[in-house]
C-alpha cells in the first residue's frame, strides 16, 4: 500500500512539474539562458535583462510567437528594460525606472510596450492598464540569429537604438537622452560634494558649458567660483571664453589679458599653439610675441621666435632659433620634435602648417 501511495505521489509531482513548464523552484540550467546588455548614452544607462530562447528549427514568427498577441520579448520571466534617467522612446517621453518589456509582433508593424509591472512571469498576466508607453516600429530582415539577441545600434552621444534580433528578423526602437539636461543636473549634484573645494571641479563644469554652448550664465558662475578657490590661467581664460559667448566683449578681453598675465611661459606658449590648431594663426602670432616679451631668455621663447620667423618666410632665421634651443637644457620629450622641425625648415617648409 505504501508503494502505491508513493507511486501516486510521484505521478502528481511529475504532473506538477509539467504544469510549471520552464519554471523551477531550484537553480538549474535553463534552455533559454539569461543575459544582460547595457549601454551608456551621455550619462544615461540603459540595461536590458532577458532570457534567450533558441529557434531549434521551429517556425518563430506567426508560429511560436503568434502575430497580434502580446509577447514577453524573450523567454521565462519578464524581459525588463531600465533607464537611469528620463528618456524618450521613438520621440515619446518615458520616466526613469524599470519596465516590463513586451512586444506585439505583426506582419508589417510591431507594438513595443513598456509596462509599469516588471516582475511578472512573461506576458501571461500582462495588463494594458499598466502601460507606461506603447510605440509602433517596423520589423526589418536580419541575418540569422539562432538565439534571441538584444543589441545597441547607432550609438550616438545622445541616442541609441535598442534592437531585438531573432531568427531572420529584427525590430528596434530609438531611445533618446537629453544629454545636456542630464549632465547639468549631474554636475550640480557633484558640486555639492567635496569637488566644490578644488578649482578643477568648478572649472570642469564651466568647461562643459563653454564647449556645448549651453547654460552659459551658470557656467560663468562656476568659472568665478573656480577662480575664487584658486586663480589660474586655465580658469581665467575659461571665464573669458564664457564672457565672449555671452557677448560681453569688454569683460572678455579684460579676463583674457588677466589670464595671459598670470600664465607660465609654457601655458602662454601652448595657448598660442592651441590657437593655431583652431586655425587662428594671426592671434597665435600675437601670443608668440607676448611669450618673447615676457620670457625673453626661456627656451620656449626661442620656439616662439622660430614660429614667427617661419611664418614670415625666414626659414634660415627660424632654423637658427631651433638650433639654439637644441643647445639648451630642455625636456627630453621635446628633442625628437626639434629634430623634425629642423628638417622641415631645412626643406623650407613652414613649421606653422
Amino acid at each position: 500500500m505504501k508503494t502505491g501511495r508513493a507511486f501516486v505521489t510521484c505521478v502528481l509531482m511529475a504532473a506538477g512539474s509539467a504544469e510549471l513548464g520552464a519554471q523551477s523552484l531550484l537553480s538549474l540550467p535553463e534552455a533559454s539562458q539569461s543575459a544582460t546588455v547595457s549601454q551608456r548614452v551621455g550619462l544615461t544607462d540603459i540595461t536590458v535583462r532577458y532570457h534567450r530562447p533558441l529557434v531549434n528549427g521551429r517556425k518563430v514568427w506567426g508560429g511560436l510567437v503568434p502575430y497580434g498577441q502580446v509577447w514577453r520579448a524573450g523567454a521565462n520571466e519578464n524581459t525588463t528594460i531600465e533607464f537611469s534617467t528620463p528618456v524618450t522612446v521613438e520621440g515619446q517621453p518615458l520616466a526613469k525606472g524599470v519596465y516590463g518589456l513586451h512586444m506585439m509582433p505583426g506582419t508589417d508593424e510591431w507594438s513595443v510596450i513598456f509596462s509599469r509591472s516588471s516582475t511578472a512571469w512573461g506576458s501571461f498576466s500582462y495588463d494594458k492598464a499598466e502601460d507606461a508607453l506603447r510605440v509602433t516600429v517596423k520589423p526589418q530582415p536580419s541575418e540569422m540569429h539562432e538565439a534571441l539577441t538584444y543589441d545597441f545600434d547607432d550609438v550616438k552621444p545622445e541616442s541609441a537604438a535598442v534592437t531585438l534580433r531573432w531568427e531572420k528578423l529584427a525590430a528596434g526602437f530609438h531611445v533618446g537622452a537629453n544629454e545636456n539636461e542630464v549632465t547639468l543636473a549631474s554636475l550640480r549634484q557633484e558640486l555639492r560634494g567635496g569637488k566644490q573645494y578644488v578649482w578643477e571641479g568648478y572649472a570642469e563644469a564651466a568647461q562643459y558649458c563653454a564647449q556645448h554652448n549651453v547654460n552659459l550664465e551658470e557656467g560663468l558662475t562656476w568659472a568665478n567660483r573656480s577662480i575664487a578657490v584658486e586663480e589660474r590661467m586655465e580658469n581665467v581664460m575659461l571665464k573669458a571664453q564664457l564672457l565672449k559667448a555671452l557677448n560681453r566683449g569688454t569683460e572678455a578681453s579684460a579676463a583674457k589679458d588677466r589670464g595671459l598675465a598670470i600664465g607660465s611661459v609654457i601655458q602662454v606658449y601652448f595657448f598660442g599653439r592651441q590657437l593655431q590648431a583652431e586655425g587662428k594663426q594671426a592671434e597665435a602670432m600675437d601670443i608668440f610675441r607676448l611669450t618673447i616679451k615676457r620670457f625673453p631668455d626661456h627656451w620656449v621663447s626661442h620656439m616662439a621666435q622660430a614660429r614667427l620667423n617661419s611664418a614670415a618666410g625666414d626659414y634660415a632665421g627660424a632654423l637658427k632659433e631651433i638650433k639654439t634651443v637644441q643647445g639648451m637644457d630642455i625636456p627630453e620629450v621635446q628633442k625628437p620634435n626639434l629634430v623634425n622641425l629642423a628638417k622641415r625648415l631645412e626643406n623650407r617648409e613652414d613649421i606653422n602648417k
